[in-house]
């Protein structure tokens, strides 16, 4: 197994999460996401996929374990420190979580902005974006007066804008229709080609199909299914499917 942490993205060790004084609804978690790997994240409802991207995306940290993210132990580190290493990530929320008197322009041009970019330099990256989800005509609207399908779309466009380094998508293909859902995922593949990490967490087995390449991790009860043991190396073409649904 490689050890060097510059060669990772992400690296979990005997990872345990527990709210309060219940059980834990993560145990023992383990695996490392490497650089261009396209990971699809799948369990029953319950499973703990929530909670597992809470802690992939640093809004929780976990009750025991290791978490290294770019190499930077992401536990000890200082919760001021937090905002730089998130920049890193792009993130797809199931609930969206627009900014509600943003139009979808400026909610998709908000991490460029956080990251400094001009007005000038945005304008056009921002409007093929929203050219590319087919939402042109609908730069200027504000999140209430979009659908639950366009309000999705807004949200990866922002997620993927700023071409992360580690994007993490949870049921980013839920509310539109199989077309769009089609077009979204080669979007995610275009980012995975140029380099950046891709962690999907979705119900829907038609997805797994579609990544050729991609490795899955399956949740249940809180721990993780590794039969393979595909998830311990980096990725390698064609090994991704032969334990699909």
């Amino acid at each position: 197994m490689p050890t060097d942490p510059a060669g990772q993205v992400v690296q979990f060790e005997n990872v345990g999460l527990r709210y309060g004084a219940e059980r834990e609804v993560l145990s023992d978690v383990a695996f490392t996401l490497y650089p261009g790997g396209f990971y699809f994240l799948t369990g029953a409802s319950g499973a703990g996929k929530t909670s597992l991207l809470k802690l992939l995306y640093l809004a929780q940290r976990p009750s025991r374990g290791m978490i290294r993210m770019f190499g930077t132990d992401a536990i000890t580190m200082p919760r001021g420190d937090l905002p730089v290493l998130r920049r890193r990530l792009g993130v797809v929320f199931q609930d969206f979580r627009l900014v509600p008197h943003l139009s979808a322009f400026d909610n998709v041009a908000l991490p460029l902005r956080v990251a400094g970019v001009s007005e000038r330099d945005l304008a056009r990256p921002v409007a093929d974006m929203l050219d590319w989800v087919g939402l042109a005509d609908r730069a200027h609207a504000r999140p209430a007066t979009l659908s639950g399908g366009e309000q999705q779309r807004v949200a990866i466009a922002r997620a993927v804008i700023g071409r992360p380094e580690l994007l993490i998508a949870d049921e980013p293909t839920g509310n539109v229709d199989a077309a769009m859902a089609a077009k979204l995922m080669q979007l995610f593949e275009a980012l995975n080609r140029l380099g950046t990490t891709v962690v999907v967490a979705t119900h829907d087995l038609q997805l797994l199909r579609r990544v050729p390449d991609s490795l899955i991790m399956r949740l249940d009860r809180g721990r993780l299914s590794d039969p393979t043991g595909a998830l311990r190396y980096p990725p390698r073409s064609g090994a991704a499917l032969r334990d699909a649904p």
